[in-house]
């Protein structure tokens, strides 16, 4: 493929990419790639001093966390966003106190237990879950440094009473979690994997869950 891609000529393949793009077609293109590794815990086996490992570690964790896929359900305010860029979630939802949507539209309405294919739709299509909801209010993540979310992830008072062992399973094992990497066509999945992920937050917790500046 790339050989062939080679002998066009650069003007014949700008022309092209220009009209992809103003089909909108591109950034559809893009959002299917994997947005790349995931560095393992005993990448960081280097950095001596055991705090700065463990601020490291949250750091490289924070790829996950502050990726769309994840940061989408976990909005500033009661109202989700959607997409590669955030923006307001169409039709607009306001979930008051509730993480499953306002009454008379609750999450499931439109989210399945699984992702569900559109034909001819741009969007590709929605995202489903049989758990899907919204972050409790306390864990909102929007517009916070990955400092400041990491003070959130590990306090007790405003991560669901988890301990630091909880926060590992959770990380690890819910399902809703790992829906991220399996997020239906015309998403793209976080960095790495489930498994790497939670390897990092347990190698972040068995640092000390510094948190970085």
């Amino acid at each position: 493929m790339a050989k062939r891609l080679l002998a066009i000529p650069l003007t014949t393949l700008l022309a092209a990419t220009a009209i992809v793009t103003s089909m909108g077609l591109l950034r559809g293109y893009a959002e299917t790639l994997d947005s790349g590794s995931l560095k393992a815990a005993s990448d960081f086996d280097a950095i001596a001093e055991t705090s700065a490992r463990s601020k490291a570690i949250f750091e490289e964790a924070s790829r996950v966390l502050t990726h769309p896929r994840c940061i989408n359900c976990h909005p500033a305010t009661r109202s989700p966003t959607q997409g590669e860029d955030m923006h307001p979630h169409v039709p607009l939802i306001i979930a008051s106190q509730s993480s499953l949507g306002p009454a008379g539209l609750v999450c499931s309405t439109c989210h399945g237990a699984e992702n569900r294919p559109i034909v001819g739709s741009r969007m590709k299509s929605i995202p489903g879950n049989a758990h899907w909801s919204l972050a409790p209010a306390s864990m909102a993540w929007q517009g916070l440094t990955v400092g400041e979310i990491c003070q959130q992830v590990k306090d007790t008072s405003r991560n669901g009473n988890r301990s630091h062992a909880d926060l590992v399973r959770h990380m690890g094992e819910d399902h809703l979690v790992g829906w991220a990497w399996h997020p239906g066509d015309g998403r793209s999945a976080p960095p790495g994997s489930q498994e790497t992920f939670a390897a990092l937050i347990a190698a972040w917790v068995g640092t000390g869950a510094e948190c970085p500046d």
